[in-house]
């Protein structure tokens, strides 16, 4: 921020009651930014601000559906839009920055029990979405350079809800054929897996390419899902809410 910008911001704390407190909430720590900030073009559909979901509800530390990610991973990921762009596609990003309290209520979640459910992990009970690797006690997300995204046509007008495990692409499915939708807990969402059609391994690999070339590994269990390369905090854990811009 420029010396005139913080001088300004100063004195309106001082001058004006309950400033303080709104600019530190919409704070990001040093090196985070919004997607938006970076490429607005970047369609975002944050699953987890909503119900659209696993657990059916808004994940605690989700205040505002915004991607949020290290400067670094965000730029690189409009590179890789950049790219979607010119074979026709926009990048979509389903979930982002993670704070570590809404890895603490999915793990939470999965200790209240229930049986397999055949949107989204048909194959295993709540219980067992941990120890088969699913869920974890500590994610990548929370470092703030990985991000779960997929693949839209750009005339797509808004994203929609993809279906997840076992339901066929529809024709009003917002992303292309990937075979499963995101957060499919279950073996067919393997990046390489033979049991999704041609199409929808085409489109894998098409994903990972584009990622790839901007400088994101793909975590093999999960089509979706990307981190950085030389990622700026290795081994650091964030916990601040998912704030709007």
């Amino acid at each position: 921020m420029p010396a005139t910008s913080r001088h300004l911001l100063a004195l309106l704390m001082l001058l004006v009651p309950g400033v303080g407190a709104l600019a530190s909430e919409r704070a990001l720590p040093d090196g985070f930014v919004h997607l938006t900030e970076i490429d607005p073009t970047i369609r975002q559909d944050i699953r987890y601000a909503g119900a659209s979901n696993f657990l059916g509800r808004r994940v605690k530390g989700y205040d505002a559906a915004s991607c949020i990610l290290t400067r670094e991973a965000a730029q690189q990921l409009a590179t890789a839009q950049a790219r979607a762009q010119d074979k026709g596609f926009s990048l979509v990003v389903f979930d982002c920055y993670r704070p570590a309290q809404a890895v603490a209520d999915f793990v939470a979640w999965t200790k209240e029990g229930g049986p397999a459910d055949p949107r989204w992990h048909p194959a295993a009970e709540r219980a067992e979405l941990i120890r088969r690797g699913y869920i974890a006690g500590r994610s990548a997300h929370s470092r703030g350079s990985t991000v779960d995204v997929g693949l839209m046509p750009i005339g797509i007008a808004s994203p929609l809800p993809d279906p997840a495990c076992g339901a066929p692409h529809g024709e009003q499915a917002a992303t292309v054929d990937f075979g499963t939708g995101f957060d499919c807990f279950d073996g067919t969402s393997r990046t390489d897996s033979r049991q999704v059609g041609r199409e929808a391994q085409a489109n894998r690999r098409l994903l990972v390419e584009l990622m790839d070339r901007a400088g994101f590994r793909n975590y093999t269990a999960e089509w979706w899902h990307f981190t950085l390369r030389g990622e700026p905090h290795p081994k650091r854990v964030f916990d601040f809410p998912v704030s709007a811009p």
